[in-house]
């Protein structure tokens, strides 16, 4: 059975040195040790549903195309020509009509990978076409999501993500589809928005609204090391969902019952997703960093596809109460910016609330200091 518990900072647990969110060789040594070793969320798996279809996707500096096979396999290759290293694909997203080709000199590839066509390259000896595949990333599919690793001796998606294995199985998050995305871009650096989510203590200041459906101390987690962190929010007595409003009705989501219906549960993923699951939705925030102190964040809302399919739909009210959500822990994120970065910041105790915060430092820390 799984046991929750609050919360619990040690004692003597303080926050982060300033330079772990303002200096750039930090964030140019996370490229190597964190994103660079991690699995990466890069999508909705029915984002590329269909044979041909892709995206691309920015990880640690490098750029891949996250496509499906015509044999329905997820393939995420390098963007880069294994001619004179050109970038092959500039769109965000799209469709191959069976083969991804180079704009420079036309080098063609099947949609696994292999070289299919050089033009002219018969005429150079020894070339062979089975020698020039495209450089390929590992791939995994969970829940619905794609992950990207960019190690080839990383450990498997099941065995480094391992908390998640089995986890959400009721809310049947692969079948879930994209109501409603917003993008933002943060003046903060990445790891602060991690941390502003992994504790409610400054729920009830920044957000009254939230407050007001779900008590900011009615937090329990079971996840309280590693790679995954989190737990659960108890919703007020007759609070079915977080929005805006109460006029819209959805059903739960697939075998929900029982506690899980007055419960919102929020886990981070590390080191680039949060995953917030209710009866009738989820939300993931897929976090993309871009500089030490500047973050771009995606925040999906995902809703069952028959739920989707009525008339009547309208997420307009879940989506108006997280977008305002959002912008407020974005902003606060911004000001906590800010304030490290002076020179009169000096590392503060975490609160005994927080202890998620001080998982999370160990957890990074750690990565950070591997050879």
């Amino acid at each position: 059975m799984t046991t929750f518990s609050r919360a619990r900072a040690t004692a003597g647990a303080r926050t982060l040195d300033a330079r772990w969110y303002c200096d750039g060789g930090i964030f140019a040594r996370e490229n190597q040790r964190v994103f660079g070793r991690s699995w990466i969320v890069a999508g909705r798996s029915d984002e590329v549903a269909e044979p041909g279809a892709f995206r691309t996707v920015e990880i640690a500096g490098e750029s891949l195309i996250v496509v499906r096979g015509a044999d329905a396999a997820l393939h995420a290759f390098y963007n880069v020509c294994g001619h004179r290293g050109t970038r092959m694909c500039e769109e965000r997203a799209g469709r191959f009509g069976g083969s991804i080709q180079c704009p420079y000199h036309a080098w063609t590839y099947g949609l696994d990978g292999r070289l299919k066509a050089a033009r002219h390259m018969d005429e150079t000896p020894g070339f062979d076409l089975d020698e020039y595949a495209l450089s390929e990333a590992r791939v995994a599919e969970w829940g619905g999501f794609v992950f990207v690793n960019l190690a080839p001796d990383a450990a498997p998606f099941a065995e480094a993500l391992a908390p998640l294995t089995g986890r959400f199985a009721a809310w049947r998050l692969d079948t879930l589809r994209i109501a409603r995305s917003f993008a933002y871009e943060v003046a903060a650096n990445w790891k602060l928005l991690f941390q502003n989510y992994s504790e409610c203590y400054h729920c009830a200041v920044i957000h009254p609204q939230l407050e007001n459906l779900s008590p900011w101390d009615s937090g329990r987690n079971d996840l309280h090391d590693g790679p995954v962190l989190g737990g659960y929010s108890e919703l007020r007595e007759g609070v079915r969902r977080l929005a805006a409003g109460a006029q819209a009705r959805y059903a739960p989501l697939g075998d929900v019952r029982g506690d899980d219906l007055h419960r919102a549960y929020y886990y981070t993923i590390f080191p680039t997703m949060l995953l917030s699951l209710q009866s009738e939705y989820a939300m993931a925030h897929v976090i993309e960093p871009l500089a030490v102190d500047r973050t771009r964040v995606v925040c999906q809302l995902l809703f069952a596809p028959a739920e989707m399919e009525s008339p009547s739909f309208d997420p307009g009210e879940v989506a108006a109460f997280w977008d305002a959500t959002n912008r407020q822990d974005w902003h606060v994120s911004e000001l906590s910016q800010l304030g490290i970065a002076s020179r009169a910041y000096r590392p503060g105790p975490y609160a005994r609330s927080e202890g998620l915060l001080e998982a999370f430092d160990r957890h990074y820390l750690a990565l950070m200091e591997t050879p």
